[in-house]
């Protein structure tokens, strides 16, 4: 046996372990601030994923991006959803219940979204189309940009929107992996992400910083003085100061417990950051070392994304932390079982209400604070 294959099997036994301990455990936890909370449900129909979460200028919604690339809108009176729009017009194979990942690259997947409070158009991060919007009344999304000098997006992923003078914030996670490859991104220590910007007025897109570790979501601040956005495979949210004497650097805001996904603002100050999962001894091993997974990814004779599927199921773990403008935690949401509410993408708040979003259930999770 090469020591390649070694540590292949080694990692394949650790993997197993951690697996059957979570599973000996099976217990559930809703924990909010030390208190016990009761999780609703609001289920989706033939697709699932609604990564991100966002709210009209009216106050309609959520609307949600899923698996089969439509926007969806829950419709509140009706208690039920409805079709708003679509980011590709290949439709062909693309609803109903099957593996969406096999069709995504044709049919669009949805990710990061966000509404213009001035237009009432939704911007729409999706992960093989690029960056695209569509008017008040949904239909077809119309692409507004899918290279950057030059450079084709390879998997665009979540965005924000300066309010005051419309310019869009987002990333582009990997100039190498596409979203359905999203897990060898992690494993092979991946940098080559970008944080990107979109200006109306010129409709250029500037590349604000390269060489990232999976760039994920992206905030604004309150002023417009700096944006967050997360940096998935460290496990911590970067700050890149957009105006004050900072302007054009960046520092770590927060470390976090683990993978972050989506950023959204709260109302009652901070910043909500969702997370995949934590970020468990093995995983923190492997990723010291990307040539291990890079050995895992040539080695192993299976597919490596539905053997995480299948693990994430027994072992995953939804996760939120609402951090202070100083990256402070001021809040913990943790809810532990496979079998409810995992791998969290997002937590949007509105109304006292905590809409969260996952990238691969087939609900959004609610908790009314």
């Amino acid at each position: 046996m090469t020591s390649k294959h070694f540590i292949a099997l080694a990692t394949i036994i650790l993997f197993c372990a951690i697996t059957v301990n979570h599973m000996a455990k099976s217990v559930l936890e809703k924990l909010f601030n030390g208190k016990h909370r009761q999780m609703e449900f609001v289920p989706i129909v033939d697709a699932l994923g609604p990564e991100s979460v966002a709210f009209d200028r009216l106050g309609d919604g959520p609307y949600t991006g899923v698996s089969d690339g439509r926007i969806i809108k829950w419709q509140e009176n009706e208690q039920r959803w409805i079709s708003f729009a679509t980011t590709s017009p290949k439709r062909e194979g693309c609803e109903g219940q099957h593996d969406h990942r096999e069709t995504e690259q044709n049919c669009g997947r949805p990710l990061g979204i966000c509404f213009s409070e001035a237009t009432g158009d939704l911007y729409i991060a999706d992960a093989y189309m690029g960056l695209l919007k569509v008017g008040p009344e949904g239909g077809l999304a119309t692409r507004i940009a899918t290279h950057a000098q030059g450079s084709p997006f390879k998997f665009i992923n979540g965005l924000d929107i300066n309010q005051s003078d419309g310019s869009i914030y987002f990333t582009d996670s990997s100039s190498l992996y596409q979203r359905r490859n999203y897990i060898p991104l992690i494993l092979t220590g991946d940098k080559t992400g970008r944080l990107m910007k979109y200006e109306q007025e010129s409709k250029q897109v500037t590349i604000l910083l390269t060489n990232l570790s999976f760039p994920n979501g992206v905030a604004l601040g309150k002023d417009g003085s700096f944006l967050l956005f997360a940096e998935t495979t460290n496990c911590r949210i970067m700050r890149y100061w957009l105006t004050t004497s900072k302007a054009a650097t960046l520092e770590t805001f927060a470390q976090l417990p683990g993978f972050p996904d989506n950023i959204k603002r709260s109302p009652r100050g901070g910043f909500w950051v969702a997370m995949h999962s934590r970020r468990h001894m093995i995983i923190s091993w492997i990723l010291s070392y990307p040539q291990v997974g890079s050995a895992l990814i040539k080695l192993l004779p299976i597919d490596i994304m539905k053997a995480y599927s299948v693990w994430s199921k027994c072992s995953g773990t939804g996760l939120a932390m609402r951090l202070s403008e100083d990256g402070e935690i001021l809040e913990t949401l943790e809810h532990k079982s496979g079998k409810t509410m995992r791998s969290m993408s997002e937590v949007q708040e509105k109304d006292g209400h905590l809409w969260i979003g996952s990238i691969n259930m087939p609900f959004i999770g609610l908790y009314r604070i």
